[in-house]
């Protein structure tokens, strides 16, 4: 896709400027298409437009849970199952590996599992095979989820993670995000908390964006076979844009999401976009500030 540095951001007004390029979205959930809260009005127009033209719509999460929980959480919000046809999240991909045990970390893991996240979470351990423990000292392994608070910082969990790595503890991480916007208020994810283990020195697989196994799963989902007839969408410079780079994909980087603080609600400069997205290595095709036709 030619030198990182040279690559440059289309600003546009809306999907509807560039949907005839593209036969499927893979589009994320939490900050582009709801809050955590409650949906976006124009983003799930959005779907819904590209939908009655015909468009494959495989909504892409970084959540840690199951496909059909996430599908539950939507109807709760009053997203329209019309509005998309498939599901795929970081949760699912992290279920499936835990089960089919396919590559060496994973088979290597064992059974005694301790889920490092809220009770919420308990779809990406159940059903497929695993032991749940109370404690790091009983594990084979830590299933990472998130913070059990949403006011959680990062130190509170170094003294279970300094335990974890003095028995050598590997780690699954279910969610790579760092950060989410709950409602206006920014909080921690499980990525944050596998990152501070990875520097004491733990071993970590992730399952999500921006790693390859959960968009192998969305081609297969969508049944589209060119890559270049597929659109990821997303407010992740790090995980949603830095992911399609990785996977040749185009991609619409909404710029008013977990940017906002550094970009604004308003449309932004190409430069200032090119700015950000080179210090995190991650080029968006096009750019803007919320999902709307």
């Amino acid at each position: 896709m030619g030198d990182a540095a040279e690559r440059t951001t289309e600003i546009i007004s809306g999907l509807s400027a560039i949907i005839d390029r593209y036969d499927g979205l893979l589009v994320d959930l939490w900050g582009c298409v709801h809050n955590g809260i409650e949906p976006f009005p124009e983003a799930v127009d959005a779907l819904l437009q590209a939908r009655r033209m015909g468009k494959s719509v495989c909504l892409l999460s970084n959540g840690p849970r199951r496909g059909d929980v996430l599908i539950e959480r939507l109807d709760g919000m009053g997203v329209p199952r019309e509005a998309y046809q498939y599901v795929m999240s970081s949760g699912e991909a992290t279920w499936l590996a835990l089960a089919e045990r396919s590559d060496p970390f994973h088979a290597a893991l064992g059974d005694k599992c301790y889920r490092l996240g809220p009770v919420r979470d308990a779809s990406v351990h159940t059903g497929n095979g695993l032991t749940m423990v109370d404690s790091v000292n009983a594990a084979d392994f830590i299933i990472c989820t998130g913070i059990l608070e949403n006011e959680d910082t990062v130190e509170q969990y170094d003294s279970l993670l300094q335990s974890a790595r003095q028995r050598d503890l590997p780690m699954v991480c279910a969610n790579p995000d760092l950060v989410v916007h709950i409602g206006e208020r920014l909080t921690l994810c499980a990525g944050t908390i596998a990152a501070r283990y990875q520097e004491l020195g733990g071993a970590v697989v992730y399952h999500g964006k921006p790693y390859p196994s959960v968009y192998h799963h969305c081609f297969r989902l969508t049944g589209i076979a060119s890559r270049s007839r597929l659109l990821a969408i997303g407010d992740g410079l790090r995980t949603d844009i830095k992911g399609a780079n990785s996977m040749d994909l185009a991609s619409l980087f909404l710029s008013a999401g977990i940017h906002m603080d550094r970009l604004g609600n308003s449309p932004p400069s190409p430069q200032a976009v090119a700015d950000l997205a080179r210090s995190i290595d991650a080029h968006p095709t096009f750019t803007m500030p919320r999902l709307r036709w």
